[in-house]
Protein backbone atom coordinates (compact mmCIF):
# COMPACT_ATOMS: atom_id res chain seq x y z
CA UNK A 1 0.00 0.00 0.00
CA UNK A 2 3.02 2.51 0.96
CA UNK A 3 5.15 1.64 -2.25
CA UNK A 4 1.91 1.55 -4.77
CA UNK A 5 3.28 -1.78 -6.05
CA UNK A 6 2.81 -5.55 -5.36
CA UNK A 7 6.28 -6.48 -4.19
CA UNK A 8 5.93 -8.42 -1.14
CA UNK A 9 4.45 -11.76 -1.50
CA UNK A 10 1.00 -12.20 0.69
CA UNK A 11 -0.53 -15.17 1.75
CA UNK A 12 -2.64 -16.31 4.89
CA UNK A 13 0.44 -18.48 6.14
CA UNK A 14 2.15 -16.39 8.61
CA UNK A 15 5.56 -16.99 8.50
CA UNK A 16 5.69 -15.37 4.65
CA UNK A 17 8.46 -12.47 5.41
CA UNK A 18 11.42 -13.81 6.11
CA UNK A 19 14.60 -10.94 5.18
CA UNK A 20 14.14 -7.53 5.34
CA UNK A 21 12.31 -5.35 1.73
CA UNK A 22 12.93 -2.33 1.25
CA UNK A 23 10.62 -0.04 -0.86
CA UNK A 24 10.51 3.98 -1.97
CA UNK A 25 7.47 6.28 -0.61
CA UNK A 26 6.49 9.59 -0.79
CA UNK A 27 3.84 11.70 1.26
CA UNK A 28 3.32 15.65 1.35
CA UNK A 29 6.07 15.76 -1.02
CA UNK A 30 8.80 13.85 1.53
CA UNK A 31 10.29 11.13 0.36
CA UNK A 32 11.82 7.85 2.59
CA UNK A 33 12.43 4.55 2.71
CA UNK A 34 9.74 1.69 4.04
CA UNK A 35 11.13 -1.61 5.46
CA UNK A 36 9.05 -4.84 5.52
CA UNK A 37 10.32 -7.50 8.00
CA UNK A 38 8.87 -10.77 9.15
CA UNK A 39 6.59 -11.50 12.47
CA UNK A 40 8.56 -11.43 15.36
CA UNK A 41 8.08 -14.62 17.62
CA UNK A 42 10.24 -15.01 20.77
CA UNK A 43 10.40 -18.91 22.44
CA UNK A 44 10.58 -20.41 19.19
CA UNK A 45 12.63 -23.39 18.00
CA UNK A 46 11.98 -22.94 14.47
CA UNK A 47 15.50 -22.07 12.35
CA UNK A 48 13.70 -19.39 10.58
CA UNK A 49 12.20 -17.76 13.66
CA UNK A 50 15.75 -16.50 15.16
CA UNK A 51 16.89 -16.04 11.90
CA UNK A 52 13.87 -13.50 11.48
CA UNK A 53 14.47 -11.78 14.72
CA UNK A 54 17.44 -11.22 13.93
CA UNK A 55 16.45 -9.55 10.73
CA UNK A 56 13.91 -7.40 12.35
CA UNK A 57 16.37 -6.35 14.82
CA UNK A 58 19.00 -4.99 12.14
CA UNK A 59 15.44 -2.79 10.32
CA UNK A 60 14.66 -1.52 13.94
CA UNK A 61 18.35 -0.51 14.23
CA UNK A 62 18.57 1.44 10.44
CA UNK A 63 14.44 2.48 11.48
CA UNK A 64 14.03 6.62 11.90
CA UNK A 65 9.93 5.63 12.75
CA UNK A 66 8.81 2.36 13.80
CA UNK A 67 4.95 1.22 12.97
CA UNK A 68 4.26 -1.66 14.76
CA UNK A 69 1.46 -3.84 13.31
CA UNK A 70 -1.13 -5.36 15.10
CA UNK A 71 -4.36 -7.23 13.94
CA UNK A 72 -7.72 -5.48 15.13
CA UNK A 73 -9.60 -8.36 14.51
CA UNK A 74 -7.27 -10.28 17.44
CA UNK A 75 -6.99 -7.55 19.84
CA UNK A 76 -3.75 -7.27 22.88
CA UNK A 77 -2.03 -11.19 22.06
CA UNK A 78 0.75 -12.06 24.48
CA UNK A 79 3.10 -12.10 21.07
CA UNK A 80 2.56 -8.17 20.95
CA UNK A 81 2.98 -7.74 24.49
CA UNK A 82 6.48 -9.11 23.81
CA UNK A 83 7.02 -7.29 21.20
CA UNK A 84 6.39 -3.84 23.00
CA UNK A 85 9.77 -4.48 25.05
CA UNK A 86 11.91 -4.87 21.88
CA UNK A 87 10.15 -2.19 20.77
CA UNK A 88 11.10 0.53 24.19
CA UNK A 89 14.35 -0.87 23.59
CA UNK A 90 14.87 1.04 20.48
CA UNK A 91 13.95 4.22 21.89
CA UNK A 92 12.23 5.62 18.57
CA UNK A 93 8.82 7.03 17.81
CA UNK A 94 6.67 4.09 18.20
CA UNK A 95 3.13 4.32 16.09
CA UNK A 96 0.82 1.28 17.02
CA UNK A 97 -1.43 0.63 13.68
CA UNK A 98 -4.24 -1.51 14.00
CA UNK A 99 -4.58 -3.09 10.56
CA UNK A 100 -8.23 -5.05 9.24
CA UNK A 101 -10.33 -1.96 9.92
CA UNK A 102 -11.94 -3.23 6.98
CA UNK A 103 -15.36 -1.38 8.21
CA UNK A 104 -17.08 1.31 10.43
CA UNK A 105 -17.53 -1.27 13.24
CA UNK A 106 -13.91 -2.57 13.61
CA UNK A 107 -12.75 0.67 12.97
CA UNK A 108 -14.33 1.05 16.80
CA UNK A 109 -12.63 -2.19 18.09
CA UNK A 110 -8.55 -0.20 18.63
CA UNK A 111 -9.19 0.86 22.69
CA UNK A 112 -7.45 -2.03 23.99
CA UNK A 113 -4.58 -1.24 22.27
CA UNK A 114 -3.89 1.77 24.67
CA UNK A 115 -3.06 -0.90 27.01
CA UNK A 116 0.25 -1.29 25.35
CA UNK A 117 1.69 2.45 26.37
CA UNK A 118 2.70 3.97 23.06
CA UNK A 119 -0.23 6.64 23.21
CA UNK A 120 -2.29 7.45 19.64
CA UNK A 121 -4.08 4.50 18.23
CA UNK A 122 -3.86 4.23 14.57
CA UNK A 123 -6.64 2.06 13.02
CA UNK A 124 -6.31 1.50 9.07
CA UNK A 125 -6.98 -1.24 6.46
CA UNK A 126 -4.04 -2.05 4.24
CA UNK A 127 -6.41 -3.46 1.63
CA UNK A 128 -8.45 -0.23 1.45
CA UNK A 129 -5.95 2.48 2.11
CA UNK A 130 -8.37 3.75 4.99
CA UNK A 131 -6.48 5.80 7.69
CA UNK A 132 -3.05 5.77 6.18
CA UNK A 133 -3.21 8.89 5.06
CA UNK A 134 -3.57 10.48 8.90
CA UNK A 135 -0.96 7.81 9.90
CA UNK A 136 1.62 9.29 7.10
CA UNK A 137 0.44 12.77 8.16
CA UNK A 138 1.63 12.13 11.75
CA UNK A 139 4.72 9.49 10.65
CA UNK A 140 6.26 12.03 7.83
CA UNK A 141 6.51 14.67 11.09
CA UNK A 142 9.43 12.78 12.32
CA UNK A 143 11.42 13.01 8.73
CA UNK A 144 14.56 16.08 9.43
CA UNK A 145 15.15 16.59 6.17
CA UNK A 146 13.46 15.36 2.15
CA UNK A 147 15.42 12.92 1.10
CA UNK A 148 15.61 12.11 -3.32
CA UNK A 149 12.60 10.33 -4.70
CA UNK A 150 14.77 7.39 -4.92
CA UNK A 151 18.32 7.68 -4.16
CA UNK A 152 19.56 4.35 -6.09
CA UNK A 153 17.54 5.41 -9.73
CA UNK A 154 19.59 5.32 -12.39
CA UNK A 155 22.14 2.47 -10.72
CA UNK A 156 22.93 -0.53 -12.15
CA UNK A 157 21.10 -4.07 -11.09
CA UNK A 158 22.66 -7.19 -10.64
CA UNK A 159 20.63 -10.19 -9.99
CA UNK A 160 21.96 -13.24 -8.35
CA UNK A 161 19.72 -16.13 -9.85
CA UNK A 162 20.21 -19.97 -9.66
CA UNK A 163 18.52 -22.94 -8.64
CA UNK A 164 17.52 -23.40 -4.72
CA UNK A 165 20.49 -23.57 -2.66
CA UNK A 166 23.46 -23.25 -4.79
CA UNK A 167 24.86 -20.48 -2.25
CA UNK A 168 23.04 -17.19 -3.73
CA UNK A 169 22.22 -15.93 -0.08
CA UNK A 170 25.39 -16.98 1.47
CA UNK A 171 27.19 -15.27 -1.88
CA UNK A 172 25.83 -11.62 -0.72
CA UNK A 173 25.91 -12.04 2.55
CA UNK A 174 29.72 -12.66 2.58
CA UNK A 175 29.88 -10.03 0.13
CA UNK A 176 28.51 -7.31 2.60
CA UNK A 177 29.67 -8.57 5.80
CA UNK A 178 26.54 -9.36 7.51
CA UNK A 179 23.45 -11.19 7.49
CA UNK A 180 21.31 -9.52 4.55
CA UNK A 181 19.25 -12.98 3.74
CA UNK A 182 18.43 -15.62 5.71
CA UNK A 183 21.00 -18.69 5.23
CA UNK A 184 19.71 -22.08 5.82
CA UNK A 185 20.40 -25.86 4.28
CA UNK A 186 16.90 -25.53 3.44
CA UNK A 187 15.86 -25.44 -0.33
CA UNK A 188 13.65 -22.32 -0.44
CA UNK A 189 14.80 -20.27 2.11
CA UNK A 190 14.74 -16.70 0.12
CA UNK A 191 11.10 -16.07 -1.35
CA UNK A 192 11.36 -12.65 -1.99
CA UNK A 193 14.12 -10.82 -4.00
CA UNK A 194 15.96 -8.33 -1.99
CA UNK A 195 17.69 -5.42 -2.45
CA UNK A 196 20.93 -4.03 -1.32
CA UNK A 197 22.92 -1.16 -2.15
CA UNK A 198 26.47 -1.91 -2.59
CA UNK A 199 30.18 -0.01 -3.46
CA UNK A 200 33.04 -1.77 -4.86
CA UNK A 201 36.06 -0.47 -6.75
CA UNK A 202 34.31 2.87 -6.60
CA UNK A 203 31.10 1.59 -8.51
CA UNK A 204 27.59 1.85 -6.96
CA UNK A 205 25.25 -0.98 -7.68
CA UNK A 206 22.49 -3.22 -6.37
CA UNK A 207 22.96 -6.49 -5.77
CA UNK A 208 19.56 -8.31 -6.07
CA UNK A 209 19.85 -11.77 -3.93
CA UNK A 210 16.36 -14.00 -5.29
CA UNK A 211 14.69 -16.96 -4.33
CA UNK A 212 15.89 -20.26 -6.33
CA UNK A 213 13.78 -21.37 -9.41
CA UNK A 214 12.52 -24.44 -9.64
CA UNK A 215 11.52 -27.11 -12.51
CA UNK A 216 7.42 -25.66 -12.55
CA UNK A 217 6.26 -29.28 -12.04
CA UNK A 218 8.01 -29.46 -8.36
CA UNK A 219 6.31 -26.16 -7.58
CA UNK A 220 3.54 -26.80 -5.06
CA UNK A 221 3.02 -24.56 -2.92
CA UNK A 222 0.88 -21.04 -3.67
CA UNK A 223 4.49 -18.99 -1.75
CA UNK A 224 6.84 -21.01 -4.15
CA UNK A 225 5.14 -19.86 -7.02
CA UNK A 226 4.99 -16.00 -6.67
CA UNK A 227 8.52 -16.41 -5.59
CA UNK A 228 9.62 -18.30 -8.51
CA UNK A 229 7.67 -15.11 -10.51
CA UNK A 230 9.45 -12.61 -8.06
CA UNK A 231 13.16 -14.17 -9.17
CA UNK A 232 12.47 -14.35 -12.76
CA UNK A 233 11.32 -10.21 -12.24
CA UNK A 234 14.48 -9.50 -10.80
CA UNK A 235 16.25 -11.08 -13.80
CA UNK A 236 13.93 -9.06 -16.33
CA UNK A 237 15.30 -5.86 -14.54
CA UNK A 238 18.34 -6.30 -13.47
CA UNK A 239 21.51 -5.34 -15.68
CA UNK A 240 23.65 -8.21 -15.61
CA UNK A 241 22.52 -12.34 -14.32
CA UNK A 242 25.19 -13.38 -11.67
CA UNK A 243 23.87 -17.15 -12.44
CA UNK A 244 25.36 -19.76 -9.99
CA UNK A 245 25.28 -22.93 -10.01
CA UNK A 246 26.31 -26.25 -8.10
CA UNK A 247 29.81 -27.70 -9.09
CA UNK A 248 28.95 -30.97 -7.56
CA UNK A 249 25.65 -30.92 -10.21
CA UNK A 250 27.59 -29.42 -13.10
CA UNK A 251 24.95 -27.38 -14.86
CA UNK A 252 21.47 -28.74 -15.48
CA UNK A 253 18.71 -28.25 -17.98
CA UNK A 254 17.16 -26.19 -14.90
CA UNK A 255 20.15 -23.54 -15.49
CA UNK A 256 20.27 -23.53 -19.13
CA UNK A 257 16.52 -22.17 -18.91
CA UNK A 258 17.22 -19.41 -16.36
CA UNK A 259 20.22 -18.44 -18.24
CA UNK A 260 17.90 -18.70 -21.62
CA UNK A 261 15.45 -16.22 -19.92
CA UNK A 262 18.22 -13.63 -19.32
CA UNK A 263 19.30 -14.08 -23.18
CA UNK A 264 16.19 -13.66 -24.26
CA UNK A 265 15.69 -10.25 -22.16
CA UNK A 266 19.22 -9.16 -23.65
CA UNK A 267 20.89 -9.26 -19.87
CA UNK A 268 24.87 -9.18 -19.45
CA UNK A 269 25.56 -12.75 -17.88
CA UNK A 270 28.57 -14.12 -15.37
CA UNK A 271 28.29 -17.58 -14.42
CA UNK A 272 29.83 -18.46 -11.05
CA UNK A 273 30.33 -22.71 -10.08
CA UNK A 274 29.99 -22.32 -6.52
CA UNK A 275 31.41 -25.13 -4.00
CA UNK A 276 34.61 -25.64 -6.04
CA UNK A 277 36.00 -26.31 -2.80
CA UNK A 278 34.19 -29.73 -2.65
CA UNK A 279 35.32 -31.15 -5.83
CA UNK A 280 38.57 -32.99 -6.09
CA UNK A 281 41.14 -31.86 -8.95
CA UNK A 282 43.86 -31.93 -10.69
CA UNK A 283 45.15 -29.15 -13.16
CA UNK A 284 43.24 -29.95 -16.12
CA UNK A 285 39.67 -30.00 -13.83
CA UNK A 286 38.52 -26.10 -14.69
CA UNK A 287 39.45 -26.87 -17.97
CA UNK A 288 37.62 -29.83 -18.46
CA UNK A 289 34.41 -28.51 -16.60
CA UNK A 290 34.44 -25.60 -18.72
CA UNK A 291 34.21 -27.04 -21.90
CA UNK A 292 31.64 -29.06 -20.88
CA UNK A 293 29.53 -26.13 -19.73
CA UNK A 294 30.29 -24.79 -23.17
CA UNK A 295 28.79 -27.36 -25.13
CA UNK A 296 26.22 -27.11 -23.24
CA UNK A 297 25.71 -23.15 -23.71
CA UNK A 298 26.73 -23.71 -27.66
CA UNK A 299 26.51 -21.04 -29.44
CA UNK A 300 26.09 -18.84 -26.44
CA UNK A 301 29.64 -19.20 -25.52
CA UNK A 302 30.19 -15.54 -24.87
CA UNK A 303 29.54 -16.03 -20.66
CA UNK A 304 32.33 -15.98 -18.49
CA UNK A 305 32.84 -18.81 -16.41
CA UNK A 306 34.40 -18.62 -12.80
CA UNK A 307 34.62 -21.58 -10.28
CA UNK A 308 34.23 -19.66 -6.50
CA UNK A 309 34.07 -21.37 -2.92
CA UNK A 310 31.72 -18.76 -0.99
CA UNK A 311 32.62 -21.35 1.63
CA UNK A 312 36.42 -20.67 1.47
CA UNK A 313 35.78 -17.51 0.42
CA UNK A 314 37.78 -18.06 -2.94
CA UNK A 315 37.41 -15.30 -6.01
CA UNK A 316 34.44 -13.74 -4.74
CA UNK A 317 35.29 -10.47 -5.22
CA UNK A 318 36.84 -11.87 -8.28
CA UNK A 319 33.07 -12.24 -9.30
CA UNK A 320 31.75 -8.91 -8.99
CA UNK A 321 34.81 -7.78 -10.59
CA UNK A 322 33.99 -9.33 -13.79
CA UNK A 323 30.43 -8.27 -13.22
CA UNK A 324 31.43 -4.85 -13.54
CA UNK A 325 33.28 -5.79 -16.56
CA UNK A 326 30.76 -7.14 -18.23
CA UNK A 327 27.98 -4.19 -17.21
CA UNK A 328 31.09 -2.50 -18.85
CA UNK A 329 30.73 -4.51 -21.79
CA UNK A 330 26.87 -3.80 -22.26
CA UNK A 331 26.85 0.05 -21.93
CA UNK A 332 29.87 0.45 -24.25
CA UNK A 333 29.39 2.75 -27.71
CA UNK A 334 31.79 1.55 -30.58
CA UNK A 335 32.08 4.96 -33.25
CA UNK A 336 30.89 4.08 -36.30
CA UNK A 337 33.79 4.90 -38.06
CA UNK A 338 35.66 2.46 -35.88
CA UNK A 339 33.49 -0.04 -36.59
CA UNK A 340 33.40 0.44 -40.83
CA UNK A 341 37.46 0.55 -40.50
CA UNK A 342 37.62 -3.17 -38.89
CA UNK A 343 34.32 -5.06 -40.07
CA UNK A 344 34.22 -3.85 -44.08
CA UNK A 345 37.60 -5.18 -44.76
CA UNK A 346 36.10 -9.17 -42.93
CA UNK A 347 33.12 -8.35 -45.07
CA UNK A 348 35.48 -7.90 -48.40
CA UNK A 349 37.67 -10.89 -47.26
CA UNK A 350 34.25 -13.05 -46.72
CA UNK A 351 31.56 -11.86 -48.87
CA UNK A 352 27.62 -13.24 -48.08
CA UNK A 353 27.11 -15.80 -50.85
CA UNK A 354 24.91 -15.31 -53.55
CA UNK A 355 21.51 -16.37 -53.17
CA UNK A 356 19.49 -17.04 -56.81
CA UNK A 357 22.46 -15.36 -58.76
CA UNK A 358 21.82 -11.88 -56.63
CA UNK A 359 24.96 -10.52 -55.30
CA UNK A 360 24.67 -9.37 -51.50
CA UNK A 361 26.41 -5.64 -50.97
CA UNK A 362 27.08 -4.49 -47.33
CA UNK A 363 28.23 -0.81 -47.57
CA UNK A 364 27.86 0.07 -44.47
CA UNK A 365 27.31 -0.65 -40.39
CA UNK A 366 26.35 1.17 -37.17
CA UNK A 367 25.63 0.71 -33.50
CA UNK A 368 22.46 1.63 -32.85
CA UNK A 369 21.70 3.64 -29.84
CA UNK A 370 19.79 1.39 -27.48
CA UNK A 371 21.31 -0.33 -24.05
CA UNK A 372 22.23 -3.53 -25.17
CA UNK A 373 24.74 -3.62 -27.85
CA UNK A 374 22.86 -3.78 -31.19
CA UNK A 375 24.59 -2.83 -34.78
CA UNK A 376 22.67 -2.27 -38.02
CA UNK A 377 24.16 -3.92 -41.10
CA UNK A 378 23.03 -1.60 -44.56
CA UNK A 379 23.05 -3.57 -47.80
CA UNK A 380 20.99 -4.15 -51.02
CA UNK A 381 19.23 -7.46 -50.43
CA UNK A 382 18.59 -7.82 -46.49
CA UNK A 383 16.14 -10.11 -47.36
CA UNK A 384 18.34 -13.07 -48.60
CA UNK A 385 21.28 -13.22 -45.74
CA UNK A 386 21.15 -16.33 -43.75
CA UNK A 387 21.94 -16.68 -40.14
CA UNK A 388 24.82 -18.36 -40.84
CA UNK A 389 26.34 -15.15 -42.09
CA UNK A 390 24.80 -13.12 -38.81
CA UNK A 391 26.79 -15.66 -36.70
CA UNK A 392 30.04 -14.82 -38.70
CA UNK A 393 29.26 -11.43 -38.09
CA UNK A 394 28.79 -11.48 -34.38
CA UNK A 395 31.67 -13.56 -34.43
CA UNK A 396 33.84 -10.69 -35.93
CA UNK A 397 32.43 -8.32 -33.77
CA UNK A 398 33.66 -9.84 -30.66
CA UNK A 399 36.82 -10.90 -32.44
CA UNK A 400 37.96 -7.43 -32.43
CA UNK A 401 35.66 -5.51 -29.66
CA UNK A 402 35.38 -7.11 -25.79
CA UNK A 403 31.39 -8.17 -25.84
CA UNK A 404 32.41 -10.63 -22.94
CA UNK A 405 29.19 -11.65 -20.51
CA UNK A 406 26.84 -9.83 -22.93
CA UNK A 407 24.43 -10.85 -25.78
CA UNK A 408 24.51 -8.61 -29.59
CA UNK A 409 21.69 -8.25 -31.73
CA UNK A 410 22.42 -7.79 -35.37
CA UNK A 411 19.90 -6.58 -38.14
CA UNK A 412 20.42 -6.18 -41.82
CA UNK A 413 18.39 -2.90 -43.44
CA UNK A 414 18.12 -1.92 -46.90
CA UNK A 415 20.95 0.90 -48.07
Amino acid sequence: RLIGERRAIMDDESGITRDRHYGYSDWTGKNFTVIDTGGYITNSDDIFEEAIRTQVELALDEATVILFMVDITEGVTGLDEDFTKVLRRSKKPVFVVSNKADNSDRMQMYGEFYSLGFGEIYPISAQSGAGTGELLDEVVKHFPENDPEDPYEGIPKFAIAGKPNVGKSSFLNLLLGKERSIVTDIAGTTRDAINTHYKMYGKDFILVDTAGIRKKRNVHEDVEFYSVLRSIQAIQDCDVCIMMIDANDGIQSQDLNILRIAQQNNKGIVLLVNKWDTISKDTKTAKKFEKEINEKLAPHTYIPILFISVHEKQRVFQAIEKTLEVHGNRTQRIPTSKLNDVLLPEIQRNPPPALKGKYINIKYVTQLPTYTPTFAFYCNLPQYLKESYQRFLENKIRHHFDFTGVPINIFFRKK
